[in-house]
């Protein structure tokens, strides 16, 4: 059941403007509402358009209106990065004092697994060339644990596998990884649902976050929904936009995905479904991995 309201519980969904929703980006965001409007507490949204270069022109207003055609109404105001520099820059410069940042000049050719230096930058900082990029140092040692409240303990050797990671671009813009951790702390969010291509991102961020000694948040990462050829259900792989004229049903093949109890068939409004997904929400019934059940595709 609904617990009453719960100040300590602060959920969000954070899309980027890359284009419309579409049934993945439905079910993260319909499992992030329901685990906060389960725990009585708010559901934020926050826009992530950091990356001009890669946003579409009035993508965010569609995000925006379709996530209120399916009764997905958030708390306060939407939040957006884009206004945020001011911000990413004062933790920017609090890293820089406590001697964790250092700049890189690879090229792509040069950029190691997942993205880290291997250019020796740290040793030439002298006489690097611009433009460079801004990264956080990770000692070689460092391990992040932590326990996913669907996948159970993580630990990542993030000094091994996932270093020196980007907190600057480049092209002079704000990386996702700083500007998440900064936000979430700037919001006071407590839980994080997501999908489970963010589980390498954790790891960063948890790391970032005990660098600025800001709070980690509890994480869940639930499962993609994937294509016939096994790729994530994505923007990037054309997956069609959500009609909105169809959100009931939608919403019904967002549940089903996540292995929810089925609202009944005489439910026909978006707030009746979600007010009935909100009481019978039940996490542990989503496996860590599964796919799109073939009865739950929306017309």
């Amino acid at each position: 059941m609904q617990t009453t309201s719960n100040p300590r519980y602060r959920g969000r969904f954070a899309p980027s403007p890359t284009g419309p929703l579409h049934l993945g980006s439905l079910i993260a965001a319909l499992a992030s509402y329901l685990d906060a409007r389960h725990n009585g507490g708010s559901w934020l949204v926050r826009m992530e358009d950091l990356d001009p270069p890669r946003e579409v022109p009035g993508s965010a207003r569609l995000i925006l209106n379709s996530l209120q055609n399916h009764g997905l109404q958030w708390d306060g105001e939407v939040l957006h990065q884009s206004r945020r520099g001011a911000a990413y820059a004062a933790a920017l410069a609090k890293l820089a004092a406590g001697g964790h940042l250092f700049d890189c000049d690879c090229t792509r050719a040069q950029i190691g697994p997942e993205g880290s230096c291997r250019g020796d930058c740290r040793e030439r900082q002298a006489r690097l060339r611009a433009p460079t990029a801004t990264r956080v140092a990770v000692p070689p040692e460092c391990h992040i644990r932590f326990r996913d409240r669907a996948l159970g303990w993580s630990d990542t050797a993030l000094g091994r596998d996932l270093p020196d990671f980007v907190v600057k671009r480049k092209d002079g813009l704000d990386a996702y990884q700083l500007a998440v951790v900064v936000d979430d702390a700037f919001q006071g969010i407590t839980d994080i649902v997501r999908g489970s291509d963010l589980l390498d991102s954790t790891a960063r961020q948890i790391f970032l976050q005990q660098l600025l000694a800001y709070p980690t948040p509890r994480y869940r990462h639930i499962p993609l929904i994937t294509d016939a050829a096994g790729d994530k259900f994505s923007k990037q792989t054309h997956a069609p936009a959500l009609d909105d004229c169809s959100a009931c049903a939608n919403l019904r093949a967002a549940l089903a995905f996540l292995r929810q109890p089925q609202p009944p068939t005489d439910l026909g409004s978006t707030g009746q479904i979600l007010a009935f997904a909100t009481r019978h929400w039940a996490p542990g019934n989503t496996p860590a991995v599964l796919s799109m059940p073939a009865t739950s595709k929306p017309d």
